[in-house]
């Protein structure tokens, strides 16, 4: 039976005590839930905002890690030292570090090695831009992302792997995959890893969507089989929210 998430990215919001604020009164309402919950908070936040998920269910998240494992590298956080505050997981490959920091597939294949050698679970993000989507080009593109980062991996180390579907023109935009679009390219990554990795790992992977999921579509979204979860941006930031999707599997 694969896994259910509902990860949230805060990306660059929250100071210190504002994401523990958050987390405590996540905490409280996050008691049983049907799914495995995930926060990815800033950097800064990790090692405290562990200690504040002891004894709950929620697990933390890291929002990026380097392809370096030491060294002179000012400025970077090495997987060794995200797994050393206490998070489990971390996204990668998201649209955001694609674009803003020119993060190539080379790049990308390096950091999920980085990962997943210390022991961290990966948030792999695949997607298309609006344009590549008019194009009809949205299998090609989020084949080649698979097969830049990814699908070097032996099956071992994929099962570690999560993928995030994230449609680059609903990030931020308040636009949605309508249900069917979402269900038709989960569907088709799901086939993808087939082709790949066998029937079996395609049928326990976890394909999570994102792209202004909110509590109002995540039941019609989280309905469709090949769909098994969100990455959350902005509708994590408040608990009320973030928790309503949670609900969604209930």
């Amino acid at each position: 039976m694969r896994k259910k998430i509902v990860a949230g990215n805060w990306k660059m919001n929250k100071n210190l005590q504002e994401g523990v604020a958050l987390v405590e009164e996540l905490a409280e309402m996050v008691k049983e839930p049907n799914c495995e919950v995930v926060v990815c908070t800033p950097f800064t936040h990790l090692a405290t905002v562990a200690e504040k998920l002891k004894g709950t269910p929620i697990h933390l998240g890291a929002q990026n890690c380097s392809d370096m494992p030491s060294g002179a590298y000012t400025g970077e956080i090495s997987a060794e030292m995200i797994k050393s505050t206490g998070a489990t997981y971390v996204i990668l490959g998201h649209s955001e570090r694609r674009q803003y920091y020119a993060e190539t597939g080379e790049v990308l294949r390096d950091k999920v090695k980085q990962a997943l050698a210390n022991g961290l679970k990966v948030l792999y993000c695949v997607g298309e831009t609006l344009r590549e989507r008019e194009a009809e080009k949205q299998n090609e593109i989020v084949k080649r992302q698979l097969e830049e980062s990814v699908f070097n991996l032996e099956a071992d180390q994929f099962k570690n792997i999560v993928i995030a579907y994230e449609p680059i023109w609903a990030i931020g935009t308040g636009k949605t995959a309508t249900a069917e679009q979402a269900e038709e390219i989960h569907k088709f990554i799901r086939e993808c890893v087939a082709e790949r990795y066998g029937y079996a790992i395609a049928e326990d992977t976890t394909i999570l969507y994102g792209g202004s999921c909110k509590a109002s579509n995540a039941p019609e979204l989280f309905a469709k089989p090949d769909i098994d979860g969100g990455l959350i941006g902005g509708a994590s930031l408040k608990a009320a929210d973030f928790n309503g999707i949670i609900d969604a599997w209930k």
